[in-house]
């Protein structure tokens, strides 16, 4: 079932164009530091060198959702996708806040708005090709996007083309039953560097959406539908040697990739090697023993590796943590009775141990216990908390009793806690929940799922939480761009949601939230917009569909053979793009 697209106009606003202003690719003219330190490498580059060869190794605690970029949609993905796959437009390749600036990409500029911002063009850099040769073209582009839509076959990913392009009855290129072809009506492409785009209302911040993976170029002719993550055509400097699925993959450098029609990538390393589900904590021991360079995720260290780190000055010097858009949390599902009612789901606010959701993910090294779903650094924010959870922040056992006497479960109730099995700190989160709930009486059944297709297959598919009864379902998100929209729009839209799965979205549906959203989206004053999507956050939470957990940091750990490390704005992790290796 194809999803309700948003329906309200959508303004010019000054939080959407924040970043889309142009700035160089690269590194070039940011600080700088050679001396490892602590924090070496937030809002500067660490090691800095263009140097080239050698090969990067990265592991992943569980499996990639998908490596098209039409079906994928964890920020490590987006932000490696950029090795392989040039988007029309990209964040910059640059340390701190410069890292969430858009410039253009497979684009020769940003996007040229006309028709009050309901058309956008853009122009292809000429001399683009594929890794067999063959040259990009717009209908590539168009066909990328086209093939993002049909969340069917593609069901990870976001639906912002889904909800703003002027599909009139669009559904999918494996669909089309236009003899002539002429495929989705609201994407044109005059000439072969030309492609426009139609939307159904103005929009002023469409780059964020031409950043996307989905209009990443695919050719027609080698698309293989779901077996395409087999075998991706490289766009960028590299491309894929092997793929076993579910096993590892490498990359190895595009001899078709030209750096004169890229100015965003350096291309230092000659390889890339990615392991898949290898177990957290080695991959903490082997970043820290130099035999791993990067742990893809991006989350930090695990809480083990995490002392570790902390109590040896040597080791702290090869460590960063930054305060990033990012909130993990726990989806509360009204699908699942008696979770249907809101005082049941107030109860598992108030008997929740906030210090013990905290220390499952490292205490403060690990993040700020949340009370809320925007974080912080998210402009307009506002902290506030609508079920304290006691003076030592480790349940309000009585309040929670007195919501559920008002749910008629004065006993209190059985449900499944559902989290992603690769993660350690998810399973310390739920077994934290599973323990401070208890005293309220409320049970928790503990279900791992894989972290591949959880939201796919398992908690993200709606039909499936319901009949297996996953009441409670460990979440984590960070901001598609730094603003209300980018963050919260498709984790709290009920629009979002499909009857497929794939969905970021896993609990809450309230109309009265949804016709925020479009209020938000409508205001053109920045402060009323923002004071906006705080009322979201404020509503969301008034329904407890989401129980915040932690507004996060992660201690990422630097080997010291990598070069030009930095947390970037952008992804909210290492940009890896950048990175380096002296080791040859």
């Amino acid at each position: 079932m194809r999803r309700k697209p948003l329906v309200a106009a959508v303004a010019v606003t000054a939080a959407l164009t924040m970043g889309l202003s142009a700035c160089g690719g690269g590194t070039g003219g940011s600080s700088s530091t050679t001396a490892a330190a602590f924090n070496a490498g937030v809002g500067k580059v660490f090691n800095p060198s263009d140097a080239k060869g050698g090969t990067i190794r990265i592991a992943n605690s569980g499996d990639w959702d998908s490596l098209d970029p039409a079906d994928t949609y964890y920020a490590y993905s987006w932000n490696f996708v950029r090795l392989y796959g040039r988007s029309l437009v990209m964040f910059a390749s640059a340390p701190g806040a410069d890292g969430a600036k858009l410039v253009p990409d497979l684009a020769e500029s940003l996007g040229v708005p006309s028709d009050n911002a309901k058309t956008w063009t853009y122009k292809l850099r000429k001399g683009v090709k594929y890794e067999d040769g063959s040259a990009v073209t717009a209908k590539d582009v168009k066909y990328a996007v086209e093939r993002s839509l049909d969340k069917d076959t593609y069901p990870n990913g976001p639906t912002y083309f889904n909800d703003f392009l002027d599909l009139q009855g669009y559904t999918s290129p494996y669909k089309d039953s236009d003899p002539n072809k002429l495929g989705l009506k609201a994407i044109d492409t005059p000439d072969d560097q030309t492609i426009v785009f139609h939307l159904l209302k103005p929009f002023s911040g469409f780059d964020y959406f031409a950043q996307l993976p989905a209009t990443i170029p695919v050719p027609q002719a080698k698309d293989t539908g779901t077996k395409y993550k087999e075998h991706v055509v490289a766009t960028g400097p590299y491309k894929f040697e092997s793929n076993n699925l579910g096993k590892n993959f490498t990359l190895v450098r595009n001899d078709q990739w030209d750096p004169k029609t890229d100015p965003n990538r350096k291309a230092l390393p000659d390889k890339y090697e990615v392991s898949l589900n290898v177990n957290a904590d080695d991959i903490d021991n082997r970043l820290i023993s130099g035999d791993l360079d990067v742990d893809i995720a991006g989350s930090g260290v695990q809480p083990a590796a995490q002392g570790r780190v902390l109590g040896d000055q040597a080791l702290k010097a090869n460590a960063d943590s930054a305060t990033v858009a990012r909130i993990w949390y726990t989806s509360i599902n009204g699908d699942v009775a008696p979770l249907d009612n809101v005082h049941c789901r107030r109860a598992v606010e108030y008997a929740t141990d906030k210090v013990g959701y905290q220390n499952a993910y490292g205490g403060p090294t690990g993040g700020e216990i949340a009370t809320n779903l925007l974080p912080p650094v998210i402009p307009g924010a506002e902290k506030f908390n609508q079920y304290p959870a006691g003076p030592d922040n480790k349940g309000d056992v009585a309040k929670a009793k007195e919501e559920l006497q008002q749910c008629g479960q004065p006993n209190g109730f059985t449900t499944n806690i559902a989290y992603r099995s690769e993660r350690p700190k998810e399973k310390a989160s739920a077994e934290a929940l599973q323990q401070s709930l208890a005293k309220a009486g409320i049970t928790l059944n503990i279900k791992p799922f894989p972290t591949g297709d959880y939201f796919k297959l398992y908690a993200g598919k709606p039909d499936y939480a319901k009949s297996n009864g996953l009441g409670l379902m460990l979440n984590g998100w960070g901001a598609d761009w730094p603003d209300g929209f980018g963050f919260l729009s498709q984790i709290v839209d009920s629009r979002v949601i499909r009857a497929s799965g794939g969905n970021t979205n896993l609990s809450v549906k309230d109309p009265a939230v949804d016709a925020l959203v479009d209020k938000a989206l409508s205001t053109t004053d920045t402060a009323a917009r923002e004071k906006t999507w705080v009322d979201v956050d404020k509503k969301v939470m008034d329904d407890a569909y989401v129980l915040p957990g932690v507004w996060a940091k992660g201690l990422l750990y630097r080997p010291k053979n990598l070069t030009n490390v930095f947390v970037t704005d952008g992804f909210q992790m290492y940009d890896y793009l950048a990175l380096g290796t002296t080791r040859k």
